[in-house]
């Protein structure tokens, strides 16, 4: 990676978030323009450091820390876009400050765990799945975790709940099940691309993967059933969030993790 373009694109990320920081804090006015248009910028630098990580001329570089830094430019890119239609203010200091440390990471301690997706369209298939539906999950557990604090917020009666520059509480609500439905029908179709697309996918080496994630997915659909038909709410929604999006990164991340960082 290009070690100038990683740090300026840590710096952009970092003033979008100092320029949001004190509109959270004091409700002053947040501009929105300069603070989009910065985090677009750092965006674009983000993806770049990307391609020249992941796409070598060997293969495509899929390490641990390459991946989480894909990870997290997906979820800054959506939440960023996302604030065209609502107030997430709250979340994208979270967002940014995942993309500053994995864009670190990615350039300080380096890794390699080569794949040949050209050799396998199903592998693609069933990795891009994988990505989106672990970024939404994860966006999920950051929308669950907005929610508790709106609800803790309005339980103290302080001003703060009533920030302009925060979204409704029942908005947020509405909006993260229509998140959580739409990861947890992307984890569905992970799941069954797997044993289609994935040489040996219940290996001894992959079985971990494979049993998480249906924990996750089964932790994701016992919330939506006691959402809809429980009418749960509050605490539940939240802690159900947490450990679901907890389980799949154990399964996507926990043993990589251990070969690629520790043992190295």
């Amino acid at each position: 990676m290009d070690f100038v373009v990683v740090i300026l694109a840590v710096l952009l990320y970092l003033t979008a978030t100092f320029l949001i920081l004190p509109g959270l804090l004091r409700q002053s006015e947040i501009n929105k323009k300069v603070v989009l248009g910065i985090a677009f910028v750092a965006l674009i630098l983000h993806f770049s450091t990307l391609v020249e990580g992941i796409f070598a001329p060997y293969g495509q570089n899929m390490s641990i820390l390459n991946v989480a830094s894909l990870v997290s430019s997906i979820i800054s890119l959506v939440l960023t876009l996302a604030m065209f239609k609502t107030r997430l203010w709250f979340l994208l200091p979270i967002a940014y400050g995942f993309s500053c440390l994995s864009l670190i990471a990615a350039e300080f301690v380096p890794g390699t765990f080569i794949t040949h997706f050209e050799h396998s369209p199903g592998l693609i298939v069933h990795i891009t799945l994988a990505l989106f539906s672990y970024a939404t999950l994860m966006i999920a557990a950051l929308y669950a975790m907005q929610l508790a604090w709106l609800d803790f917020k309005l339980k103290q009666k302080t001003s703060q709940a009533l920030n302009p520059n925060l979204p409704p509480l029942m908005k947020v609500e509405r909006q993260l099940f229509n998140i959580i439905l739409i990861g947890n029908g992307l984890l569905t179709l992970t799941l069954m691309s797997g044993p289609l697309f994935v040489e040996d996918f219940l290996s001894s080496g992959k079985t971990h993967k494979a049993l998480l994630s249906f924990i996750a997915w089964l932790v994701f659909n016992v919330l939506l059933w006691g959402h809809y038909k429980l009418g749960w709410r509050g605490k539940k929604v939240t802690w159900f969030s947490i450990i679901g999006a907890f389980l799949l990164t154990l399964a996507y991340f926990g043993s990589r993790f251990v070969r690629e960082i520790i043992l190295t």
